[in-house]
């Protein structure tokens, strides 16, 4: 523990150069947290009942709870010159850079020939593109007549008609009320969250959910979490469909809520590592990959409840590990390319903010959201 603060006290001098806001910042790295652990238990949810209702209660909220984040952070967005040249050194530069990355893991884990293709997002990559396409289009949808109302009806057309063909559409498009939610809210809605009586209302939530998963967990399938499925992949009607998506959407917003409203508000030695979850939602991809292609997932299962709870602790210590400053020194390249741009600009030029999922509207939301900040996965 005390070396993770330790780490967090450096990441603090990187990242505290003006206010920011504590929760965003613990909100993200505690989400960050949940996506690796997410992505190191699917190997397992076959083995171990527990496992499975675990992975449903954080994949029933975090990705939309990432978008949502997202879409706060763009409101301040409009298409400026300068906003799109930040938007496609912090977004959409890291998304060639690392979708060629995990196209070489996975075709050395697969023991099959190179191959690269820009229109398949792989694995986690898919968030650097959809993100593109939702704050490329916030000014669009900040315009139309109720936005929240119409991104809904095109998310549940989306569900029982598009299958993820390329670009990661059909996650573009279900996904989208999450993020025109997030480009709807005010600071004093996230500020509604601290009241004691939604916190309380919160916990009961989450363990509601926990038990209910534990029953559900034996026959459901978890593709209806991925939210990239139609109805003919998942062997429904699409009257069944459109019925099961927009119940999970219902209570996927009562999780989101209930999440947010238990993340910590007060800084702490976690908060200055919200700054940097960009390095472990990229990163850890490979990693994970790695492990499962030497058995390393299939040789703890096999040890049965503490090989469980070995991948788990394993899951933390390796979001930790990747947001550490020697990491990110080594790494900052691929990550964030802006910052090298910064030395390429001209004296007294306006460098630009290393921001894939920031925008904010004045300068304590434009400080509280770097591009290292913002990332979400759903499996891969």
């Amino acid at each position: 523990m005390t070396a993770v603060r330790n780490i967090a006290r450096a990441s603090a001098r990187a990242a505290n150069r003006t206010v920011r806001d504590p929760f965003l910042d613990n909100a993200k790295f505690l989400l960050i947290v949940l996506v690796v652990i997410g992505h190191d238990w699917y190997p397992a949810i076959d083995d171990f009942q527990a496992v499975k209702a675990l992975y449903m209660v954080v994949y029933a909220f975090h990705v939309p709870a990432f978008v949502l984040l997202s879409g706060y952070f763009s409101r301040g967005f409009e298409g400026r010159p300068d906003q799109w040249r930040k938007l496609v050194l912090t977004v959409l530069v890291p998304y060639l850079v690392f979708q060629t990355a995990y196209a070489a893991v996975s075709s050395w884990a697969a023991d099959k020939p190179f191959q690269l293709h820009f229109s398949g997002p792989i694995y986690v990559t898919w968030f650097l593109l959809a993100l593109f396409v939702w704050r490329a289009s916030a000014p669009l949808l900040r315009s139309l007549p109720r936005p929240i109302l119409l991104s809904t009806a095109v998310s549940l057309v989306a569900t029982v008609t598009i299958t993820d063909t390329g670009f990661a559409l059909a996650r573009v498009l279900q996904l989208l009320p999450w993020f025109v939610i997030g480009l709807s809210l005010k600071p004093e809605h996230i500020a509604a969250l601290r009241a004691r009586g939604v916190r309380l209302a919160a916990g009961a939530v989450l363990v509601t959910a926990g038990v209910v998963a534990w029953f559900l967990a034996p026959a459901f399938d978890v593709r209806w979490l991925d939210r990239q499925w139609d109805a003919a992949e998942l062997g429904v009607s699409l009257p069944v469909d459109l019925v099961l998506a927009a119940g999970i959407d219902l209570v996927t917003a009562v999780m989101v809520v209930a999440a947010l409203a238990l993340v910590p508000r007060r800084r702490s030695w976690l908060t200055a590592l919200g700054a940097f979850t960009m390095y472990p939602f990229l990163l850890h991809g490979l990693v994970v990959r790695v492990a499962q292609s030497a058995g390393v997932h299939d040789y703890l299962i096999g040890l049965g409840g503490i090989g469980a709870l070995a991948i788990t602790v394993g899951a933390v210590a390796l979001a930790f590990l990747l947001a550490t400053p020697a990491v990110r020194a080594a790494t900052r390249w691929a990550v964030e390319p802006a910052s090298l741009a910064l030395f390429r600009r001209r004296p007294g030029a306006t460098a630009p903010a290393a921001s894939g999922a920031a925008e904010g509207r004045d300068a304590r939301e434009r400080e509280g959201e770097r591009p290292r900040e913002m990332a979400g996965s759903v499996r891969g």
